[in-house]
């Protein structure tokens, strides 16, 4: 029995460590301590499924080559960042009085107690309850709900397992304020094999910033804007990559995505301009398994710029704009 007891305390997850305290921490000196590990909203990015955020992002972060990328300010009211932090304690509220649970911040960075780099943030802890212990509060608007349709969104997901695997708790509920008017509350419970398995891929994300080494792109449109920041400018040199085997075969599937499709490209164009020959003038065209319309615009006005600078020339120099230039990426075969 008593060997049986001492097992059990061995596999018990050890509590988190309080890093530092956030009450009196500026947002940039929190920025400057997340920037010191995963923090659980990085735990998708770090696994390469957040689908707003790529793995080579992230990597510019956390080693302090993020100047120029774009940032959220923090302040926008059309951002969803703003809402999401002026509506989490209204959230939260909901939470209590939907559940009767009470609910409490903890205003500190919180470190898993054997893995360093394994940071988290905890919207609120759930106090007095003994089946849920963590709440994660999270607002949707019209796009954003799609992605709740099915229940927790995968990068919500593992946000929330990464904050379980960060505090050693076993379940979490997170709060979703849909739309500003209904309120959904889900329940994660504690995984192991899928902490382990996440665990395993944040470490060798981690791996890479500690090493200084860039990740893989990943196709995305932020691991695009990643790689225009990480090189604004071209240097004019040109290196030959004809005898590297890797480039070179990249280079050839290019090539050959490119014909692919283009050839589905143009097969598009002509099964879209053969049901409008058949539409004619009509607005809307009904099939089996869906339907078209092909409706016109209302009709609108535009600025005729290039006459006005031929009647003003000067406007162009008293109301010009500097412009930045952005690399182009060209293919010749």
């Amino acid at each position: 029995m008593n060997n049986a007891l001492k097992i059990q305390k061995q596999d018990r997850p050890k509590p988190a460590l309080k890093l530092v305290k956030t009450n009196d921490l500026s947002r940039d000196d929190w920025l400057t301590v997340r920037k010191g590990g995963v923090g659980s909203s990085d735990a998708a990015a770090a696994v390469g499924l957040n689908p707003y955020k790529s793995q080579l992002e992230l990597w510019m972060e956390k080693t302090g080559r993020d100047a120029g990328l774009p940032k959220t300010d923090p302040n926008d009211e059309t951002s969803p960042m703003y809402w999401g932090t002026l509506l989490e304690p209204i959230v939260a509220a909901h939470y209590t009085k939907r559940t009767g649970h009470k609910v409490r911040r903890i205003n500190a960075v919180l470190q898993h107690p054997s893995e360093p780099w394994m940071l988290a943030n905890l919207d609120r802890e759930v106090v007095g309850v003994p089946d849920v212990q963590i709440l994660e509060c999270k607002t949707a608007g019209m796009n954003g709900a799609r992605l709740w349709r099915d229940g927790v969104p995968e990068y919500i997901q593992l946000q929330v397992l990464h904050q379980l695997a960060v505090t050693g708790k076993q379940v979490a509920d997170v709060a979703v304020l849909i739309c500003g008017q209904e309120l959904q509350v889900h329940r994660i419970e504690r995984n192991e094999p899928m902490i382990k398995q996440l665990m395993l891929l944040e470490r060798q994300f981690w791996s890479y910033v500690e090493l200084d080494e860039q990740p893989p792109s990943d196709g995305s449109d932020s691991a695009d804007v990643a790689l225009r920041a990480l090189y604004p400018k071209d240097c004019g040199k040109t290196i030959d990559l004809s005898r590297d085997l890797v480039m070179s075969a990249a280079f050839s599937d290019l090539l050959s995505v490119r014909q692919f499709l283009a050839a589905h490209t143009k097969l598009e164009s002509e099964l879209k301009q053969r049901i409008q020959q058949r539409m004619g003038e009509a607005s809307q065209a009904v099939f089996e398994n869906g339907d078209v319309t092909w409706k016109r615009s209302k009709d609108g006005s535009a600025l005729d710029v290039e006459t006005l600078l031929k009647d003003q020339p000067d406007l162009l120099e008293r109301y010009s704009l500097p412009k930045a230039g952005s690399r182009r990426f060209l293919i010749n075969d």
